[in-house]
């Protein structure tokens, strides 16, 4: 199915029950529904018990839904064959120590069915593009915790998976292995691969993430594009030459100075506020006939952490964050 999304959830429910007496349910997912478009960098995100890993495991039919559907690129994902275009990186993977890397990516590769003729090409290949060509022949005991990750993608990526699922990938990692995994990840991207990312870390995730859903209690609580999800609406960010102040005071608080300076000597930061692009044109109009020259005029922008932190509060264990606009039931 060549149209169909790389993933696509339904109305998914998972309860566990516990205990051999009195038996008490939990209600992991709660009719979760969303939706990947192929070739995009998704994050699924949320605080630590939200369901995140019971759904990525219904995905990889590792745990099996109490209720709904899921499908990879339209094939359910229950059946074998979906699983034949992914790779998956879970987070606390370990290799054994008495193995060099090229050994590991022999071995996983044998598992992943990939051929020895293939294996021979594509090794060398992913230990370059993972920054890890020059030591293939050493001890992965001997390797930091950003080499095991730069490892462990290039495992993940033996197969030549359509879909990638990555559990934080950059823990671990200094800000130069953060850059270089971005960097393969966004490559990964332009070559048609999704990648369906999880990860603590929000201003990574903002970075390369075109997509995002946010998970609360086991309810997809708000979904799509990080560039509608973190722009204040109707807020606009306006880089300029100085306004003077009779000019501001004729706009009468829709236009007011921004705490942050600009970047370049001479031009000031203001914010105005509209109610709609009819608004923000008659105040644009307003300071060119007073001589004022503009910059540069874009929405303004949250981080992604602050807006995480809006949409499921301050709790003690945050994990990470999600179109600004509550998930409809059909996504």
């Amino acid at each position: 199915m060549p149209d169909a999304p790389a993933v696509s959830v339904t109305n998914l429910t998972k309860t566990y029950r516990s205990g051999l007496v009195r038996r008490e349910s939990v209600r992991a997912l709660d009719g979760v529904t969303l939706s990947v478009p192929p070739g995009t960098i998704f994050g699924l995100l949320g605080p630590n018990g939200a369901g995140k890993s019971t759904m990525v495991k219904i995905l990889l039919d590792v745990v099996h839904a109490s209720s709904g559907e899921a499908a990879l690129f339209g094939v359910p994902s229950t059946t074998p064959a979906a699983r034949e275009r992914l790779g998956y990186l879970p987070e606390d993977h370990e290799f054994p120590g008495f193995l060099t890397a090229e050994q590991v990516l022999h071995i996983y590769g044998r598992m992943a069915g990939v051929s020895s003729a293939d294996r021979a090409e594509r090794i060398p290949e992913l230990l370059d593009r993972v920054g890890l060509a020059e030591r293939s022949g050493s001890k992965v005991r001997g390797f930091s915790k950003g080499m095991a990750q730069r490892l462990g993608i290039a495992q993940a990526l033996l197969n030549e998976p359509d879909l990638l699922f990555l559990d934080e990938p950059t823990d671990g990692v200094d800000p130069v292995g953060r850059r270089d995994i971005r960097d393969l990840l966004l490559w990964l991207r332009d070559r048609g691969t999704t990648v369906f990312l999880n990860s603590h870390l929000l201003s990574e995730v903002e970075k390369v993430c075109s997509r995002v859903a946010i998970l609360q209690d086991g309810t997809v609580v708000r979904q799509g594009t990080t560039e509608k999800l973190t722009a204040v609406e109707r807020v606009y960010d306006i880089v300029a030459t100085p306004i003077p102040d009779e000019t501001l005071h004729e706009l009468d608080g829709r236009l007011r100075r921004a705490d942050e300076p600009a970047a370049e000597e001479g031009l000031h930061r203001y914010h105005a506020q509209t109610e709609d692009r009819a608004g923000l044109n008659g105040i644009l109009d307003r300071l060119r006939s007073a001589g004022v020259e503009l910059e540069s005029v874009q929405p303004l922008r949250q981080t992604l952490e602050d807006y995480f932190i809006d949409v499921v509060g301050t709790t003690e264990k945050p994990e990470a964050a999600g179109e600004s606009e509550p998930a409809s039931p059909n996504g």
